[in-house]
């Protein structure tokens, strides 16, 4: 059985780069036998659930070293057992505060009034409620104090003493201790796709982006990630393509990108030929039947025009620093007739107008499975891909990041995958699907970002552009004379990608955003140019202190004592929540708030005469407090995918 897959299943790419168009439709089905695989597995069809809950991220004490809103709800968690002991399982309601009444808040009186009154209770109103949960705190080093505001809130004021002991022992320890810890061991991020040959353009950025990131969070929670682009690698286009191939190129092999020459071109090229000569329309329908039979010529064929996209998209990887691993659509396409076999002996599939499709509740239209035509579509092999992610890759959690108009087809087919018992019904349990929606880049003309001859902006094109400005900005700087060349550049990749990149996540993923060059590479205001030397202006305070920073960390010790130097330490120590924050909702633009704010933060500590640094008698303590910053920006830059720099 292995061996018959190994003929007739497409070549895996040696490459770790490829990405294609998740969108490409089949025509064909091959005839591949690959029951005996799947009957191996279909018990697993029904996948039993887990049913872990989503609603806290950290499961042990040793997890959320870290996370002061996880150790606070510990503690009113305790309170709450000890004040309502007939209510089980209140969970405690707790959440950062920017009031002048303290730094956390735990919010339960309310909700549990409503729960208890008219029960014989002893209390008369939320406020008293209120009381007795402050009262029935456990004793613990981390509170300074406590109070009640209003219908029943206990505000929290956090120990100067323990705040400052804890960043302390992160710079030992190191960030890491802070990460989050998801009850997910294992997620499949499916990401970025843009066309097999067809240039990346600008409209794959955002995908590309957001899914590095995404993933960059979880391995950052000690989650497995599958970096997996689920490319568009075969269909009814590889048929003209290849004839094409064929007539420009008889020694084919010997064609390569340099020959090949524009990508996009040579599509469009071939496309045309294929609308207008019948001839060549039937030697590229044949081609389709040759390379699904496995015939040699054309399999290799299929997989040069592959491998040239490959070297393109390479390029652009490259450039963003992501790694994608390729799992596509010829990958999946063996395990489609079992699986949708399998779905119909449960009574899912149905036939409708010569299609095959599987109705979902509260939607008009049916989820096309099969074609009229006998055809695989973008649902047979999502099905099929899903299959193996739950089955075989055995993951927790499986992220689509694709545009908002991709929306009701992910609605559908997760519904389909819960109706077939592969997902649970409850959304808080796992395994999981979600799909991370995005909207548009936009011009300045508030349409769809394109060049003046209305063709896509080539991604490429896009980022050394990007970089070709940071590099004359460092110039007209008089950088050119003070740095390297080496340093030059690194510097402007650094700026000019980190700024495209920024400019991206800053807004909700949800909304559509204007490309503009020159806000992207201001540096003022909520900048990756801006962050990126405030992160370097921190490095130069602790050069220029001649302070060696890793003794200090050792020897040293931190103080929070002015209200500048508490405010910044408190903002360090809601960096892990944040970070958890952003993994559970999947929204970057969270963290990018957290990081300028931070910046911020920072700044307005540094500007106070009263926080002098180097030269004072607290050089010590705010030197690791500029180290602690620095840190956690660093970490922050890293989760976003963007190189620091170090000097300015």
């Amino acid at each position: 059985m292995l061996a018959s897959l190994s003929l007739l299943v497409p070549p895996a790419s040696p490459s770790q780069f490829l990405s294609l168009n998740r969108l490409s439709h089949f025509h064909f089905s091959p005839s591949i036998p690959v029951s005996d695989l799947l009957r191996v597995t279909s018990r697993r069809l029904a996948w039993a659930t887990k049913t872990q809950s989503i609603t806290t991220m950290a499961t042990g004490e040793d997890e959320c070293v870290g996370n002061v809103k996880v150790q606070l709800a510990k503690l009113f968690e305790a309170s709450l057992k000890v004040t309502v002991p007939n209510e089980p399982d209140v969970e405690p309601l707790v959440a950062a505060c920017t009031g002048k009444f303290g730094d956390y808040q735990c919010n339960n009186a309310m909700g549990l009034w409503s729960k208890i009154k008219g029960k014989g209770t002893q209390f008369r109103g939320p406020p008293a409620v209120g009381e007795a949960i402050k009262n029935n705190l456990p004793t613990s080093e981390m509170i300074e104090s406590c109070s009640v505001a209003g219908p029943g809130f206990v505000n929290v004021v956090l120990s100067k003493n323990w705040m400052a002991k804890t960043i302390q022992k992160m710079l030992i320890e190191g960030i890491d201790t802070w990460a989050p810890m998801p009850p997910v061991k294992r997620a499949v991020v499916d990401f970025s796709s843009p066309n097999i040959a067809k240039e990346m353009h600008v409209g794959h950025l955002r995908s590309t982006i957001i899914g590095d990131t995404l993933a960059r969070m979880l391995e950052f929670s000690k989650v497995e990630v599958l970096r997996r682009n689920h490319v568009g690698d075969w269909g009814t286009q590889f048929g003209m393509l290849i004839e094409f191939l064929f007539e420009k190129f008889p020694n084919f092999e010997d064609a390569n990108e340099t020959a090949i020459g524009d990508l996009q071109a040579f599509y469009k090229a071939s496309k045309q030929r294929f609308d207008a000569d019948p001839a060549f329309k039937e030697r590229a329908q044949q081609a389709v039947v040759r390379l699904q039979g496995g015939e040699d010529k054309y399999r290799r064929a299929w997989a040069q025009i592959c491998e040239i996209s490959r070297n393109e998209f390479h390029k652009v990887y490259q450039r963003l620093g992501v790694h994608l691993e390729e799992k596509g659509e010829s990958f999946y396409n063996p395990y489609i007739p079992e699986v949708i076999e399998a779905l119909t002996r449960q009574g899912l599939v149905e036939e409708s107008q010569g299609a095959r499709v599987i109705f979902i509740e509260g939607v008009n239209i049916p989820l096309i499975v099969v074609k009229s035509d006998g055809g695989f579509n973008y649902a047979s092999t999502d099905l099929a891909a899903l299959w193996y992610r739950l089955n075989e890759e055995k993951a927790d959690w499986i992220i689509y990041v694709t545009d908002v108009g991709q929306q009701q087809h992910f609605d559908m087919f997760f519904k389909a995958a819960k109706r077939a018992g592969w997902l649970p019904h409850d959304d808080g349990s796992y395994p999981k699907t979600s799909h991370v929606g995005f909207g548009l880049v936009l011009g300045e003309d508030g349409k769809r970002f394109r060049t003046r001859n209305t063709e896509v902006v080539r991604l490429v094109d896009l980022l050394d552009e990007a970089k070709s400005r940071s590099k004359a900005a460092l110039i007209e700087r008089g950088k050119g004379e003070e740095w390297t060349e080496e340093e030059i550049e690194s510097t402007a990749e650094a700026v000019g990608y980190g700024a495209v990149k920024y400019a991206d996540l800053k807004n909700n993923r949800l909304t559509n955003y204007t490309f503009n060059f020159d806000q992207m590479l201001n540096d003022k205001g909520n900048t990756a140019v801006y962050l990126l030397y405030a992160h370097a202006r921190i490095c130069s305070i602790i050069r220029r202190s001649g302070k060696d920073i890793e003794e200090l960390k050792n020897k040293g010790t931190v103080v929070l004592g002015h209200k500048d130097e508490r405010d910044l330490g408190l903002h360090l120590l809601h960096f892990a929540e944040v970070v958890e924050e952003a993994c559970t909702n999947l929204l970057p633009n969270v963290l990018c708030d957290y990081l300028y704010n931070l910046s911020e933060i920072f700044s307005k500590f540094y500007s106070n005469p009263e926080c002098k640094v180097i030269g004072s008698d607290m050089e010590t303590s705010r030197l690791l407090l500029c180290e602690a910053t620095a840190v956690v920006m660093r970490k922050c830059f890293n989760l976003l995918g963007i190189t620091p720099i170090y000097k300015i």
